[in-house]
């Protein structure tokens, strides 16, 4: 245990005084203290240079300014006690207050990785046999009525031209265009280049060009579209369409009706390409979302993945929560499985594998051990190895061959359409949350399933070109929502978070890695560790730590 103890603290880049290590081994469970310790420190306000001695004070602050020493030196309980993962249901639900499953303790089948305790860095040992997984051992007899809808990998035609570009917006308007033309006040509307001299109403579908305030307050828009440009006013006395003028952003597509007198055109109403509410499909089955586990990093919360898949293999859980496993069919990662080599300066401080391809096969050696009769479909994130602009290809077979031998495993592109035995899921990294919180004051992080439902309304998922969110000029524009989903499920922020929008599952789901420097800046507070789950059509989230 002592070893096992040292090997924990190395591995996260953490080393204890004497009589830090004392009082670790002193705690009713020095195992799970151990694991609890690491996330406070990983997780807190502590620099690298704190963690190279921490101090037996340090422990006990920790221990006074937590829940830890409550949940490490309770009374030992039964097999059946200590089995216990929190299961949340819908959050308008009543729940009781979540158990605790720090208790649980399970010595893994896989073999340790050690570590040289002075430089701190995860050394992985090879063997000459070829490891046999979980996936392996059992070849599954399940029939699945998986079909991709919609994969870009091999769709990449553009040359960075100004030529694919032009095309590329031509796209884009004309999908969106052609999905607004649908709505009654817009089934004749006219074009900029088409508005004759002294007509008063407007009906029009346009681009957003540029977005100004004027001196009192109001919203001047530039709009175009394939055939000019109109200026339209949105005053802050029509209180209702000023509030939607307010989440308008640069190049997205919408409807407009509005009054011209002489040269200055007033915006009445703003049509958004929007979603019509979905008929409710039946589910026999349950479906996973992962996206941001970040395998690699220092703050890779490594025992509650652990815990996840034991109780996705039906090995941990009570019997509410196993009957949950038991139904499960497919698995979906919407990107950043691994943490990745060079995403952000420094980065090479943060991780415990610094070869991306070892990364990857650290990732496989996790998934491996799922139970065969499930199948995985994974996407990229902006961590993963494949290109940074948006649509981002599959994760390349180059460096992530390990997973690619792996049985029932699918590859994605970002984003990416798939059905699910009959449900439809939109896999969507959400890079463009990052420009959406930035351009509209509302919005935040933390509520994002208020971004995903203005994604779905604006019918794009990455409307705002040439800002945080790499895009690629491609012929055609492969963000634009073209098929209403039934799942809308999405990653990159690391806060899990669930909503029903007119029948739509909106699905974010979070993170297995503490707090981030970056997130400290911004003051985000995580998630980690929680995993929500469709129990046949039901939401559920399931909490590891």
């Amino acid at each position: 245990m002592t070893n096992k103890i040292l090997l924990k603290f190395a591995k996260k880049g953490i080393n204890l005084s004497p009589e830090a290590y004392k009082k670790v081994l002193e705690a009713e469970n020095p195992l799970d203290f151990t694991s609890s310790l690491i996330v406070k420190l990983k997780g807190g306000d502590f620099k690298s240079k704190d963690l190279v001695s921490v101090s037996g004070q340090t422990v006990d602050e920790i221990m006074r300014n937590s829940t830890i020493e409550k949940s490490t030196t309770r009374p030992q309980l039964t097999q059946k006690e200590t089995k216990k993962l929190t299961v949340e249901p819908k959050p308008k639900e009543e729940t009781k207050k979540p158990s605790s499953i720090s208790d649980f303790k399970k010595e893994s089948d896989v073999k340790e990785k050690y570590v040289n305790k002075e430089n701190a860095e995860a050394l992985e040992t090879v063997e000459n046999k070829k490891v046999k997984f979980k996936r392996n051992l059992t070849k599954t007899n399940v029939e699945y009525d998986f079909k991709i809808i919609q994969d870009t990998s091999k769709k990449s035609y553009t040359s960075g031209e100004l030529e694919n570009l032009i095309a590329y917006f031509q796209s884009r308007y004309e999908k969106l265009a052609n999905i607004l033309v649908k709505r009654p006040e817009l089934k004749n509307y006219t074009k900029v280049a088409d508005i004759e001299e002294g007509q008063s109403n407007l009906s029009l579908i346009l681009m957003v060009r540029e977005i100004r305030s004027t001196k009192n307050g109001h919203k001047l828009i530039e709009f175009e579209d394939d055939t000019g440009t109109i200026p339209i006013l949105f005053s802050n006395k029509n209180e209702e369409v000023f509030k939607e003028a307010e989440k308008l952003v640069k190049d997205e597509v919408i409807g407009v009706l509005a009054d011209k007198n002489g040269d200055l055109a007033i915006g009445n109403e703003i049509i958004n390409p929007g979603v019509m509410r979905i008929p409710k499909k039946e589910m026999d089955f349950s479906i996973v979302f992962l996206s941001d586990v970040h395998i690699g990093s220092l703050t890779f919360l490594e025992d509650a993945f652990t815990r996840f898949i034991d109780w996705i293999n039906c090995e941990f859980g009570n019997e509410e929560q196993v009957k949950i496993a038991e139904s499960v069919k497919y698995l979906v990662i919407g990107g950043d499985i691994v943490d990745g080599i060079g995403v952000y300066p420094n980065q090479e401080k943060e991780l415990a594998i610094k070869d991306i391809t070892q990364q990857y096969n650290e990732a496989a050696r996790f998934l491996g051990n799922i139970r065969s009769d499930i199948k995985i479909i994974i996407a990229p994130g902006n961590h993963d190895a494949s290109r940074v602009a948006e649509p981002q290809p599959a994760v390349p077979e180059e460096y992530a061959k390990a997973l690619y031998e792996l049985d029932n495993v699918e590859f994605i592109s970002n984003p990416g359409v798939v059905s699910l035995d009959g449900i439809n899921v939109l896999i969507y990294h959400g890079r463009s949350f990052d420009d959406l919180v930035m351009a509209v004051k509302e919005f935040t992080h933390e509520k994002n399933d208020l971004l995903m439902e203005e994604l779905l309304k604006k019918r794009h998922l990455a409307p705002i070109y040439g800002e945080r969110t790499p895009l690629a000029s491609e012929l055609e524009d492969y963000l634009v929502i073209d098929e209403v989903p039934d799942v809308f499920h999405t990653g990159h922020v690391h806060i899990n978070t669930h909503k029903k929008y007119n029948g739509i599952h909106l699905i974010n789901s979070g993170t297995f890695q503490t707090q981030t420097e970056f997130q400290k800046i911004y003051n985000i507070e995580p998630t980690p560790a929680e995993v929500p789950v469709l129990y046949k059509g039901q939401y559920k989230c399931l909490k590891f730590i």
